[in-house]
């Protein structure tokens, strides 16, 4: 690894100076330059910019140590046993191959893009916190800046709570870094990281709008700070604090939670379409766009979701589809589960052809052809899949993509608050009826609330949506799922610490990858 990597990990964690200023319409990126903190933050808009860059980092997909794909639905799908990593062989997109097979190693992995991102956002969000709670910015009402810090506040907790669950030890960064501590940062236990994480979310959720529209759509509301609060508890097993967090936004099971708005959607694949972005069953979406009109030339700041150009089969030909790049083929494995549903029934779950398609059958059809990719099942991820209907019309088409990502929603948060309910000794009839309202939306009938019923509905609810990975660890379920792919007990629960950040500094590498 070059030795300017490290350099770059440093100025990230050091939280100055150079980021993107972004219009009013969220996220949608315009180049304005390179700048230094101190001569900066004078104009609310200044300020809005600084904001801004702490949430870019979310939908930021390439890039990193190793300057490839990062967007973390790829290598997670591949770790699971979702999807396998796919692509053009066994050496295309290397870091999705390691996390698919196991083989990570302190210099290769997923982690080369997951560390240094989410500590840019730690830091960008550091960098806004701090600037706001200690400058006074002519214009600024004191309303807006307690909503902008609580924005980075929330912020700062999702980055570290991605990293302690990817890393599990971490160093602790709550504030700008000078540059003679930069080096000297140790890990924190993680029982430190969680409850920062919780107070930073404690924080946040007073000062954050109820909801949001217009070109505020993708900012945080307090519904999607109270979400992430319940399952960070969930994940820390604190099971009857996250089942009240959960019962805030989740309100009457298949009704319509007052304050939000949230209800589930009737129609499970409209949930997913870039028709219906920021929909009622959404409560915290990553906001592409295909308004910039990429192109390969704006290697690093695409803003497409290109995470759908990856996912398609590679050289198509025929109806619906645009193609792709035939990674994260789909394991026969979910297909089983969604043909072979575990409440019992003989027929094909409902959701399984929004969820999932299957090219062989329209080869065999002579409806389309394709070229198998690397480990081809001839199963297709359908949620992000890249529709002739979307493609782009100006820029590069595959870096352009519309669709969003849709990271925290009610069917979801339904189900972590019946596993929280029964894991902490609750209300199993609420259990029972958060459940049922998930499988009645597609048409299945109830089932009781066990943790078995529930672990089996998450699968099929959110197949392909990232998940998977992160509910297998945390339910130590991970070395049998992920044996056939060499998931090892003890060392795969937690990524590698990337190799360059433990040169020159005190950090200790993860139990497994050696010294």
């Amino acid at each position: 690894m070059k030795k300017n990597y490290v350099k770059y990990t440093a100025v990230v964690l050091l939280g100055v100076g150079i980021f993107l200023s972004c219009k009013k319409s969220f996220l949608q990126n315009t180049p304005k330059g390179e700048f230094l903190q101190a001569n900066y933050y004078s104009t609310p808009d200044q300020a809005f910019a600084g904001l801004a860059a702490a949430y870019d980092p979310l939908v930021t997909e390439t890039g990193g140590l190793d300057g490839t794909y990062t967007d973390p639905r790829g290598p997670l799908n591949a770790a699971s046993d979702d999807c396998y990593a796919g692509g053009g062989g066994s050496t295309d997109t290397p870091d999705w191959q390691l996390f698919n097979d196991y083989q990570m190693s302190p210099g290769a992995g997923p982690q080369q893009g997951f560390w240094p991102i989410n500590f840019l956002g730690v830091s960008r969000a550091n960098t806004i916190i701090n600037v706001l709670q200690t400058t006074t910015i002519a214009g600024l009402s004191d309303a807006v800046k307690n909503r902008y810090i609580a924005e980075a506040t929330f912020l700062r907790a999702h980055y570290n709570f991605d990293l302690l669950r990817l890393f599990k030890n971490i160093p602790l960064i709550i504030k700008p870094l000078a540059p003679a501590d930069i080096y000297n940062q140790v890990q924190a236990a993680p029982e430190t990281v969680y409850a920062s994480i919780e107070a930073d979310l404690q924080a946040a959720i007073p000062n954050l709008p109820a909801t949001v529209s217009g070109s505020e759509l993708g900012r945080v509301t307090s519904g999607a700070a109270i979400a992430l609060l319940g399952k960070v508890y969930l994940y820390d097993k604190k099971y009857t604090q996250a089942a009240a967090e959960f019962a805030i936004v989740n309100g009457t099971p298949g009704g319509t939670t007052a304050t939000y708005g949230y209800h589930l959607q009737a129609n499970f694949g409209a949930i997913f379409s870039p028709d219906n972005k920021f929909n009622s069953e959404s409560i915290f979406e990553w906001n592409f766009t295909p308004n910039q009109a990429y192109t390969w030339n704006n290697w690093n700041t695409f803003k497409g979701d290109v995470y759908v150009q990856m996912a398609g089969p590679r050289d198509y030909s025929g109806p619906v589809y645009a193609g792709g790049w035939g990674f994260n083929p789909v394991t026969t494995q979910l297909v089983a589960a969604f043909k072979t549903p575990y409440y019992g029934g003989t027929a094909v779950d409902p959701r399984y052809g929004n969820t999932i398609y299957n090219m062989d059958s329209l080869t065999t059809a002579q409806k389309a052809t394709y070229t198998p990719s690397y480990q081809n099942t001839g199963f297709f991820v359908q949620k992000y899949a890249p529709l002739t209907k979307y493609k782009a019309t100006q820029g590069n088409v595959e870096l352009n993509y519309p669709n969003n990502y849709i990271e925290i929603r009610l069917a979801d948060t339904y189900l972590m608050e019946a596993e929280a309910l029964l894991q902490g000794g609750g209300d199993a009839t609420r259990a029972a009826a958060l459940l049922n309202a998930v499988r009645a939306r597609v048409g299945l009938a109830p089932v009781a609330a066990t943790l078995a019923n529930i672990k089996a509905e998450r699968r099929l609810e959110l197949a392909t949506e990232g998940h998977r990975w992160f509910d297998l660890v945390r339910w130590n379920d991970a070395a049998s799922a992920l044996s056939f792919k060499g998931f090892t007990a003890g060392k795969n629960e937690q990524l590698p610490i990337p190799l360059t950040e433990l040169s020159n500094t005190k950090l200790v590498q993860n139990p497994g990858y050696g010294k």
